[in-house]
Order: C-alpha cells, then sequence, then structure tokens
C-alpha cells in the first residue's frame, strides 16, 4: 500500500473523486506557472500587442487573486466576506470592458457603397409607363 492510498482511507469516500480531480488541476495549474515563468515578462510582452498585454495582466492578476481566495478557504476565513471578493468583481469588470474592446475589433466593417449596390439591385423598380408591355404580370399575382 503506497503512501498516497494510506492519505486517502483517511478521508471519507464521498470525497475522494474531488480530491483526486483537485489534485490533478494543481498540478496543471503548477505546469502553466512553470511555463509562465520561464520567459521573462519583457520578452513576452514586446510579443503581444496593447490588447494582448491586457488580456495577460488581467488573468494573471484574477489567477493570483482567485489562488488566495482559495487559500483563505482553506483557513477557515470565509472569503466573500474578504475585499478579495471586491477585488475580483473589479478585475471582472476590467475583463469584460477588454472583451467589449475585443469583440469590437472583430465586428465586420460596413462597406456602405457595397451595401447600398445590393440594396438599389435587390429592389424593385417599376417601369415608366412607356415601358410597359403586353406581358406585366396580371393584377392579384404575386411576383417571385
Amino acid at each position: 500500500v503506497s503512501e498516497d492510498d494510506t492519505n486517502m482511507e483517511e478521508y471519507p469516500t464521498e470525497i475522494q473523486d474531488y480530491l483526486a480531480a483537485f489534485e490533478k488541476s494543481l498540478g496543471s495549474v503548477d505546469e502553466m506557472l512553470k511555463t509562465m515563468v520561464s520567459v521573462s515578462r519583457s520578452e513576452l510582452l514586446q510579443k503581444l500587442d496593447p490588447l494582448e498585454q491586457a488580456k495577460l495582466d488581467l488573468v494573471s492578476v484574477y489567477t493570483l487573486n482567485s489562488m488566495f481566495w482559495v487559500y483563505l478557504a482553506t483557513q477557515g476565513i470565509n472569503p466573500k466576506d474578504h475585499p478579495v471578493k471586491q477585488e475580483l468583481e473589479r478585475i471582472r469588470t476590467y475583463m469584460n470592458k477588454v472583451k467589449e474592446i475585443a469583440d469590437k475589433k472583430k465586428a465586420s466593417k460596413l462597406n456602405k457603397g457595397a451595401a447600398s449596390r445590393f440594396v438599389r439591385s435587390a429592389l424593385w423598380e417599376p417601369k415608366s409607363e412607356n415601358e410597359h408591355t403586353s406581358k406585366t404580370p396580371a393584377k392579384g399575382k404575386k411576383r417571385k
């Protein structure tokens, strides 16, 4: 029996899956942090445009505050009553602003000339009276 199996036996069986998933998530976070720390911040920021830099900064500070939230919870402190909650809300507000900017940047631009040509060609224009022929559609029938 390994040491991990012994530790798992100390916990109620209903939370073993949750603990295993939590341990896996911590491993993922650790790998991501190692990757981020391996590249110097100035090098990374030089490769990004200002919007991407803002996204990186917001994700970094949100992650740090989220980890502090978890730390408070593990210490028996209710993070909902701690100023970290307001900080996370403030960061989320800025994340939403950056998302709006990114969405506006991605939005397709309207080519007014092309749009007016499409509309003009799609609209039906009646012929003048001297251009009428016997092949005009009968009244009451809809034109397709």
